[in-house]
């Protein structure tokens, strides 16, 4: 099915990957989550696929003291001790245009998602032309969505790559039962690392079957662990069947 797609969509790249958690699948690269979703949909439509999407990732460059640089494609695989290391990541130039009306409310929204304001410009028509610089990581996580949202859908938005630059990020960790689950596994931000911990083990609280016994469901960071919930044991009914 993706060989097909690709056929009709040259930007569509994709390569063969296994996962202990997830079993063989494939990496594939898109031009943006909109593309993501298009070829989703298309998988979905035209060939009739039950999908796994796994959280998208971006790679890293890990450089040690003697200047070799090693490439970490999968977080899974990102080392949980950065000490004597240096971790680059990829950043990009974002282009936005907008109504000048709507520029305090995306303030907020470049402070969370690191965003550096380069140039602003209004022109005709009350419009504002806005040039930023941000981490892929942080474009890649709803970013543009929430700009929709905060401008009621009259933002403009395109981006090009730029250099590779200095990360503050750490590896977040998923613990089921006491295991860690790879494909829960995730990059993120030093500074966001708490409240994504707490928001994580929450939803896979609400999510998760319960079972015979306690199962504990914990969020692991740094080397320690910064959020856990316990999903109780189902309990047997002994006098239900009289009711």
């Amino acid at each position: 099915a993706l060989e097909r797609l690709r056929l009709e969509d040259s930007s569509l790249s994709f390569e063969e990957e296994s996962s202990g958690s997830l079993g063989r699948g494939f990496r594939c690269g898109f031009l943006g989550m909109l593309h993501l979703e298009i070829i989703t949909e298309r998988l979905k439509r035209e060939f009739d696929l039950n999908l796994v999407i796994a959280t998208p990732t971006i790679s890293y460059v890990i450089k040690d003291k003697e200047e070799r640089e090693e490439v970490v494609y999968s977080p899974h695989l990102f080392p949980e001790d950065l000490k004597n290391q240096t971790v680059l990541e990829q950043w990009v130039r974002v282009k936005m245009i907008m109504p000048a009306d709507y520029l305090n409310s995306v303030m907020a929204l470049f402070y969370d998602h690191e965003a550096e304001i380069i140039d602003m410009e209004n022109f005709g028509a009350g419009r504002t032309r806005l040039v930023l610089e941000m981490p892929l990581r942080e474009l890649m996580r709803n970013f543009f969505d929430e700009v929709k949202s905060a401008t009621s859908g009259f933002a403009s938005l395109s981006y090009d790559f730029i250099e590779d630059r200095p990360a503050d990020v750490v590896k977040l960790e998923v613990l089921i039962a006491d295991e860690v689950v790879p494909a829960f596994t995730r990059i993120v931000a030093r500074r966001r690392v708490q409240a994504e911990a707490e928001e994580t083990v929450d939803k896979l609280k609400k999510l998760l079957p319960r079972q015979l016994i306690i199962i504990k469901i914990q969020a692991k960071a740094m080397g320690r662990i910064l959020a856990s919930r316990s999903l109780s044991a189902l309990k047997k009914d002994v006098t239900g069947y009289l009711y």
